[in-house]
């Protein structure tokens, strides 16, 4: 397995493809440009760091006994992933390419290299954008095709998977700040409902809801928990898939369970022009439209006058006099009827009234204009909102997760450049723009009106410096925090939880939630998401039945492992009409739906036709993948 990448998800997938799949693995990390080709060394400065970060996760994971024996990760610099530095990688005889850099287009360039060196080659691609990700994909599938006849269908299925780290996370992280709003995982419409409900009271039962995922490790005692990690030890943290006896016998803990799972189809992009009409309403303000409205009703008067006054008059021809009166453009009504000269002087003080009207409705109508181009600051009444910091690849996918749950959202970013700003002018979110940490910015916000915070800057001191300054405004304030190290989060959520024992407080890794997908991609399965349970990840994937002795010929209760892996659905269709791809969009052309039974009986049999979908922690799904591991029946 080969990993190219310049940051904490390249770290975090070698680690996992190392420490949980005992995968032989090497990393390629960037050089400084000067450095020209690839080039082995153990001493460089990057790549060194990498290296030290990756062997201290290893050292922090437990050892599966019986899976020893992969070699340490090499890891070596390239000041580019071109075909020269791909080839003393061993990207010819390797299983599987990860391609994580934080630029698109070098992944691109490296995706297409790759391809030509190894046309049967696994790819894994991070890309940010998804349009270009699905012709990316299609066309390396058609290229490793073409290079390869002989290459099956099933393997072309799994030799190119594009996927967006902010894309994975997204509905976690907004999940976290919303209260009722459940942990979710959406993939072709097929949407997994994950609630974290507190612990009981006394003489209380928590509802099992479908089944349980996951025990807390907040108990009636401790609310505040040890959110712990993956690698913090069996003693600390949650308890993820574990058996009914042990639900029963922990009567104090808080659980996460399985609360509802259906099917929905997929959200209908809006027109081009939809939303883009400025109505008459905005364009002037109630004080011009009831002055336009008054000078309407006088001209209106003055025209039914003239019509009275004037004999043998059309109505029509009254109208006409009464607005050259108004212009000033008529003659004077010298020798008329005094009625109508009284009318004429109406009219042209009624026109004199008009100009300063009409140009008070120009000005307006321009300042209006003006500002649909401008960021929205936050109305004063506002209240019960989500104050998102940062509008990063990460924070720019969230406030899209978060405007379509119909959540109200205010923005802090400190670059007025950055990627999110056009999405929060686009959809017209309030957008405060300022460094976080300086005096009355979180004020501007509204904190002390707000429901939640969610702090996703790539900064984890500026995080938690806004987090602690926002508590400090409002106790009870829900806060969900971008942490990268575990012990630091572990440290940060334990005195926040003890210091404010009524709010919740979670800590999320971006990489450490986004790596289990890249890493089951690289194994050649669909991890259709991840679901963070405190600092710890719970996944879900599809996998065939076929070639998986922990499955094939068990029923559903013999396949499941407390603490490994649990099925929670079964493809019901026919093996040629699923979708080959749950991860995927359904087509609106009446291809056929995927056909998920959910809950199915414990005492179906699994035959190697069938398909489930799985939910399981990152070494039970690991084991899962090794097809010649044998467990014995239960």
């Amino acid at each position: 397995m080969i990993v190219c990448g310049d940051d904490a998800l390249a770290e975090r997938l070698a680690a996992e493809l190392h420490a949980v799949y005992r995968e032989n693995v090497t990393v390629v990390v960037p050089s400084a440009p000067a450095g020209g080709g690839a080039q082995t060394t153990s001493v460089s400065r990057p790549a060194t760091a990498l290296l030290g970060r990756v062997q201290a996760v290893m050292n922090r994971s437990p050892r599966v006994p019986g899976h020893e024996g992969a070699r340490e990760p090499r890891v070596f610099e390239a000041a580019e992933p071109d075909e020269a530095t791909l080839t003393e990688a061993g990207v010819g005889g390797a299983a599987a390419l990860a391609l994580v850099y934080d630029d698109d287009e070098r992944n691109i360039h490296a995706a297409l290299a790759a391809r030509r060196l190894n046309p049967r080659l696994r790819l894994v691609i991070r890309l940010y954008n998804r349009k270009l990700g699905q012709h990316l994909e299609e066309l390396l599938d058609q290229a490793a095709a073409v290079a390869a006849p002989g290459l099956d269908l099933a393997t072309l299925d799994t030799s190119t998977t594009v996927l967006s780290d902010a894309d994975t996370v997204a509905p976690a992280l907004a999940a976290t700040a919303v209260a009722g709003t459940s942990k979710v995982v959406q993939a072709d419409g097929l949407l997994l409902r994950a609630v974290e409900r507190t612990p009981p009271g006394r003489d209380e039962i928590a509802d099992p809801g479908l089944c349980t995922l996951a025990l807390l490790s907040a108990t009636t005692n401790d609310p505040a928990g040890e959110e712990g990690s993956d690698d913090s030890g069996q003693g600390q943290g949650p308890l993820l898939l574990p058996d009914d006896r042990t639900v029963a016998a922990a009567t104090g803990r808080g659980t996460v369970v399985l609360e509802a799972v259906s099917h929905v189809g997929p959200t209908l992009p809006p027109g081009r022009l939809v939303g883009r009409a400025l109505p008459f309403g905005s364009l002037f303000s109630a004080r011009l439209r009831w002055s336009l409205a008054g000078l309407a009703a006088c001209v209106l008067g003055l025209a039914v006058a003239n019509w009275l006054t004037v004999p043998r008059t059309h109505p029509l021809h009254a109208g006409y006099v009464t607005l050259l009166d108004l212009f000033a453009i008529d003659d004077p009504a010298l020798g008329e009827a005094t009625s109508r000269q009284i009318l004429q002087l109406l009219a042209g003080l009624a026109g004199l009234l008009l100009l300063p009207v009409l140009l008070a409705a120009v000005l307006e109508a321009l300042g209006t204009f003006r500002s649909a181009a401008a960021l929205r600051r936050p109305p004063r009444g506002l209240s019960g909102h989500v104050v998102l910091l940062g509008l990063g690849k990460i924070g720019t996918r969230v406030l899209a997760r978060l405007r379509e749950l119909g959540i109200p959202v205010v923005c802090v970013e400190e670059d007025p450049e950055a990627r999110g700003i056009p999405l929060a002018r686009r959809l017209k979110v309030p957008t405060v723009i300022g460094d976080v940490t300086d005096e009355g910015v979180l004020e501007s916000a509204k904190i002390h009106r707000a429901h939640a915070l969610l702090a996703l800057t790539s900064s984890d001191t500026t995080n938690l410096e806004a987090a602690l300054y926002a508590r400090s405004v409002k106790p009870d304030l829900r806060v969900a925090l971008r942490l990268y190290d575990d012990a630091f989060a572990t440290a940060v959520y334990r005195t926040l939880r003890a210091a404010h024992p009524q709010a919740l407080t979670r800590s999320r890794s971006v990489s450490t939630l986004a790596a289990p997908a890249f890493a089951g991609a690289m194994m050649g399965r669909q991890v259709l998401g991840a679901i963070p349970v405190e600092r710890r990840v719970l996944l879900f994937a599809a996998l065939d039945v076929a070639g998986h002795p922990q499955l094939e010929g068990r029923t559903v209760a013999e396949s499941f492992r407390a603490g490994a892996w649990r099925v929670l659905a079964l493809d019901s269709a026919a093996p040629d009409e699923r979708l080959p791809d749950l991860a995927s969009a359904p087509a609106d052309d009446g291809e056929p739906s995927t056909g998920l039974l959910w809950d199915p009986h414990p005492g179906y049999v699994l035959h190697a036709q069938d398909r489930v979908v799985v939910a399981a922690t990152r070494q039970g799904l690991a084991d899962l993948l090794r097809r010649d591991h044998r467990v014995p029946r239960a």
